[in-house]
């Protein structure tokens, strides 16, 4: 209900094997951050598209640009055609057409664990960023929550209304 969205694309290594993996949101807080230190020597690129941006064309488009965006910081940063690799999406997750080889797999975080590997490092960074905006807007609890649509974040709305971090076209309802 707040903040941007954020998609981060990894790249496997070679060899990489992980048994008994689980998806961000299995992993407490503490767990997520022990993984995210293992994969700070990954080749990955995260790109997060604002609230406004989500609001104004809708989240689909958001996500789309924010894959788009890390395609492209692979290419730049470490030298990737996307065109020689196979592109694994989670979920509703889909590249723009010029990316032929990709493939989106439902509950992919659950299933695949390179997927599960970029989950966590988008929810460790996305995380990280809605605790820094808590403390511009200490009110809304945000350190608490991530901007998910909680029953405390919904009670903060109600009570202070939006911020400028809401997106709005998630929260008319509660505002109804």
């Amino acid at each position: 209900m707040a903040g941007p969205v954020t998609v981060v694309a990894v790249v496997e290594p070679k060899g990489f094997v992980w048994k008994n993996f689980k998806d961000s949101k299995q992993l407490s807080p503490k767990k997520r951050d022990e993984f995210f230190l293992k994969f700070k020597t990954m080749q990955y690129a995260i790109s997060s598209v604002s609230n406004i941006f989500i609001d104004k064309f809708g989240i689909a488009p958001a996500i789309r640009l924010a894959v788009s965006r890390c395609l492209k910081k692979l290419s730049k940063n470490y030298g990737l055609r996307t065109i020689n690799y196979k592109l694994l999406l989670d979920g509703s997750l889909y590249a723009p057409k010029i990316y032929e080889n990709q493939k989106t797999i439902i509950k992919g975080d659950e299933k695949i664990p390179i997927i599960a590997v970029a989950s966590i490092i988008a929810k460790v960074k996305r995380d990280a960023h809605m605790s820094r905006l808590h403390k511009k807007f200490p009110e809304y609890g945000f350190a608490v929550h991530k901007g998910y649509g909680t029953k405390l974040h919904q009670q903060a709305i109600k009570t202070h209304g939006l911020c400028e971090i809401h997106r709005k076209s998630f929260c008319r309802k509660i505002l109804s």
